[in-house]
């Protein structure tokens, strides 16, 4: 059977098991083992033990359970709310100062977290009332939030990007340095928008609010400033030699947890047990995904599916950038009805060939595949951020939470569009901290 036909195939067996609704880690490892004992024999399935433990063989690995533990200890605590309020009470002055404070946060403790939901539960729950009470639009005072939250896979340090560097075996220090300009682009066109779309509802009164005292503004600094070092301590860690990103992942953990105990008292067993325990599900998820993509690559490579769609892709006379516009409609299409991870190990041992051979660099197109996995945390029918906003806010329809957001999909959009043109704005900051890329 041809390769490219029988590549097809596999991809509509994929997305018929995953709309069955089987785990992704699952259905995966479904579609692998049927097509290796169809094409390969029943002696295939022998080799799905090792590949499946050989795709968890990494040290870099253990990064991902010791920053999940850094987002759910600083989530489990008031970390989020006191961020918010250190934000606007520090930005009170500034015209609109209480919606950037609501996005700074998110931009913020999304980099302390790396967890899109936990920010939005985090910052909607004390950021939208007080939005709404200060006279903000119902849609910005939603959608600013829900586009807020999705920083958390984009800005460092980022699960989804370990994931990426994993996969790819690209450089984990170079991606995050990638995601900071672009991180900051990101929060800069929401707040304009934001401002811009409160300016234009006629209600300008909102855009100035209270002052508060000095002691107001230093008093709660104690309480969120030990947080904001410890992920500045990790990245120097990172980045100045001194650890691995798995063992500054560690220490920042342990940190993040003693922290958690000392100023918000979270000193009971079921506290920490909550932690660990949550901690533990969504690694074990994540490292269950990675490890059934391992064998799903391997079937894919076994069965030259891998290198025909890319011989096909070089031989194909279009535009690269023709080409690159396809690839971010399959990965909007993709991130609708999944999440970044699964899509990520999905899609990379097909897609790395391609961008190679286009000539396109791996870590810029790792931030523009992400910003395209935060259009996805925000768009029906998935869309994980609109149904965290909406519980948190239960009388703002979904329909509003969801007109609301789609300006800041157009803002991740044009995004996208600038880091086409000026790829600089991912490439310089690890060129210059790290060298370039050989």
């Amino acid at each position: 059977m041809d390769p490219l036909a029988l590549g097809a195939l596999v991809a509509l067996c994929t997305i018929g098991v995953l709309f069955s609704g089987v785990s992704v880690a699952l259905g995966l490892l479904i579609v692998s083992g049927g097509f290796l004992m169809a094409f390969d024999g029943l002696r295939s399935l022998e080799l799905m033990p090792e590949l499946f433990f050989g795709g968890l063989d990494s040290f870099a690995l253990l990064s991902i359970p010791m920053f999940i533990i850094m987002g759910s200890s600083i989530a489990s605590t008031r970390a989020g709310a006191d961020l918010y309020e250190a934000l606007e009470r520090w930005l009170t002055r500034i015209p609109g100062g209480l919606v950037i404070s609501n996005l700074g946060a998110c931009a913020l403790f999304a980099a302390m977290s790396g967890s899109s939901p936990a920010t939005c539960a985090a910052i909607g729950k004390m950021g939208i009332p007080e939005m709404r009470k200060r006279g903000y639009p119902d849609g910005v005072a939603a959608g600013s939030i829900a586009a807020g939250g999705t920083l958390g896979i984009l800005i460092p340090p980022s699960v989804t990007m370990i994931v990426y560097g994993i996969a790819t075996e690209t450089s984990i220090g170079r991606l995050f340095l990638a995601g900071v300009i672009p991180g900051a682009l990101l929060v800069a066109l929401f707040m304009a928008w934001a401002l811009y779309s409160t300016w234009r509802s006629g209600n300008t009164k909102v855009l100035t609010a209270g002052s508060y005292s000095w002691r107001q503004k230093f008093e709660i600094l104690p309480r969120v400033l030990p947080f904001l070092f410890i992920i500045l301590g990790v990245l120097y860690a990172m980045y100045g030699g001194v650890a691995t990103p798995s063992e500054t992942a560690a220490v920042g953990a342990l940190l993040c947890i003693i922290v958690a105990m000392l100023i918000y008292k979270l000193w009971s067993p079921a506290g920490l047990w909550v932690i660990l325990r949550d901690s533990t599900r969504e690694s074990v998820m994540i490292l269950f995904i990675i490890a059934a993509a391992s064998v799903f690559s391997y079937m894919l490579s076994s069965l030259f599916i891998t290198q025909s769609i890319a011989e096909w892709i070089g031989t194909l006379d279009v535009n690269r950038w023709v080409l690159m516009g396809a690839i971010n409609i399959f990965l909007l299409i993709a991130g609708f009805f999944l999440p970044p991870v699964a899509v990520i190990l999905m899609a990379a041992p097909i897609l790395m060939p391609i961008i190679t051979i286009a000539g396109f660099d791996p870590i810029w197109f790792a931030v523009v595949l992400t910003i395209n996995m935060e259009i996805g945390l925000i768009s029906p029918p998935v869309g994980l951020n609109l149904y965290v906003i909406n519980g948190i806010a239960p009388d703002i329809s979904l329909k509003t939470i969801l007109m609301g957001s789609l300006p800041f999909v157009g803002c991740m959009v044009l995004a996208i569009i600038l880091l086409c043109i000026f790829p600089e704005l991912v490439t310089w900051l690890p060129d210059y901290v790290m060298g370039k890329a050989i």
